[in-house]
């Protein structure tokens, strides 16, 4: 019996001193804040924003012309033989030849069918949809860092439980243990005690482990050491009066994927926009600066220099592709519709998920005042039983049943207030207000 109080008390102070050694409270606002520093997908959500919103610019979209410089120099060795109209034959061995050319041109799409315009608004489009998906990572990460802060909360308080049933088995094994040592209980009282311990031991060692791997999973989540000990908040606050209503108004503005689906629909609408661009005709202005200089060992011009300027037009329309224009028309129409039902869909999706969170809210805050009052009773029925047991007037079955009531009572009451906050947490990071 001293050896199972040495293996417990042994296993608590070790997981305590480690705590203790650490003691550093992480508040629920910390870890916020540490999740949006470190979390690896809000920084990669928020480079691909970046990038959505580098390439929002008029080059990108075609409005601004193009320089390109060039340079050409080829060289040749060659045996050469030439023959005039007059008869003379001409021959030279390794003659070289070389040709120098070199320049500046522009070139500039000044029209296109609107394309560009099109393109450019599409490029704002898609920079709103990335601040979209960005929100929704935040939110999404968010989420998952506050209910598992609170899940560790909760994890504390069944410790809290655990430990609770330990002390009452530990004081049962000590109260069979005088009894049997003075005559007035038998051998098995105290052997039954003994499992019930040793069985409540297991239980806490059991809940001990969840509680350092929920450290471990929210350390994971906010990017840091794994093996960093923490404490949190002793308890945490339901909020009773969150609306349906009020959600889903909040939702239809605020929710991030429904967000997107209404961005994608734009985006699909310019994509049609840039298809018809592709019945007008494209028109295109160049000039530039060019220098050449050719040399050769024969022929009636050894040397040939030439530089200046040149400029032009260009301009070509799509008479007829095979009727591949009406029918990549009909196409981004289609996918117009498509983003529409997607949108709709979303929508939809949203509203039963609110719906379906908030039954689950409601059940778990009528879950927890009915537990809270067992609890009560629980407790009551405990201190009575424990009364009566250190005079002798109960059996050990009876004491047994009074602590597992309150126990259970206790993980109940804990359990149906983490669901209730879970379903708190859901609501608002579904209508997109997920606030502390």
């Amino acid at each position: 019996m001293r050896i199972n109080f040495k293996i417990f008390f042994s296993l608590a102070l070790v997981f305590f001193t480690s705590v203790a050694s650490a003691q550093q409270l992480l508040t629920l606002e910390e870890a916020v804040r540490i999740a949006l520093e470190n979390n690896y997908n809000i920084r990669i959500a928020r480079n691909d924003v970046d990038i959505a919103e580098n390439n929002v610019s008029r080059a990108n979209a075609g409005f601004i012309p193009s320089v390109n410089a060039n340079l050409t120099n080829n060289n040749t060795i060659q045996n050469s033989s030439q023959t005039r109209a007059t008869g003379e034959v001409t021959e030279r061995n390794n003659a070289r030849g070389s040709s120098l050319n070199y320049g500046v041109g522009l070139n500039w799409t000044v029209f296109d069918g609107f394309r560009m315009f099109a393109r450019y608004d599409q490029l704002q489009e898609l920079q709103k949809l990335g601040e979209a998906n960005l929100q929704l990572t935040i939110l999404t990460t968010l989420g998952d860092v506050i209910s598992n802060y609170y899940n560790l909360v909760q994890q504390q308080q069944q410790l809290r439980a655990y430990d609770t049933a330990v002390a009452i088995s530990r004081l049962r094994v000590e109260t069979a243990q005088t009894r049997f040592e003075i005559g007035r209980a038998a051998r098995l009282e105290v052997l039954n005690a003994q499992v019930d311990y040793n069985t409540d031991t297991t239980s806490y060692l059991r809940q001990l482990e969840s509680y350092r791997n929920a450290q471990i999973t929210l350390n994971q989540l906010l990017a840091r050491e794994a093996t960093i000990v923490f404490s949190v908040a002793e308890d945490f606050n339901i909020d009773t009066k969150l609306l349906l209503p009020q959600l889903m108004s909040q939702a239809l503005t605020n929710n991030p994927t429904l967000r997107a689906a209404l961005v994608s629909r734009r985006i699909a609408e310019l994509d049609l926009r840039l298809v018809r661009a592709n019945r007008y005709p494209v028109i295109g202005l160049n000039t530039g600066y060019n220098f050449n200089r050719s040399e050769s060992a024969l022929g009636f011009a050894t040397l040939n220099t030439g530089r200046g300027f040149n400029y032009g037009l260009t301009a070509s329309v799509n008479i007829f592709n095979g009727f591949l224009q009406r029918r990549n028309e009909r196409n981004a129409s289609i996918a117009i519709e498509s983003a529409g039902l997607d949108y709709e869909r979303v929508n939809q999706s949203l509203n039963a998920q609110l719906a379906t969170a908030y039954q689950t809210y409601q059940t778990n805050l009528s879950l927890v005042q009915l537990e809270e009052n067992n609890v009560r009773i629980a407790r009551q029925n405990l201190d009575i039983t424990m009364a009566r047991y250190r005079l002798g007037s109960i059996t050990q079955v009876e004491i047994r049943d009074a602590q597992l009531n309150f126990v259970n009572a206790t993980v109940r009451l804990n359990s149906a207030r983490y669901q209730a906050k879970l379903a708190e947490v859901a609501l608002r990071e579904i209508s997109g207000n997920l606030s502390l």
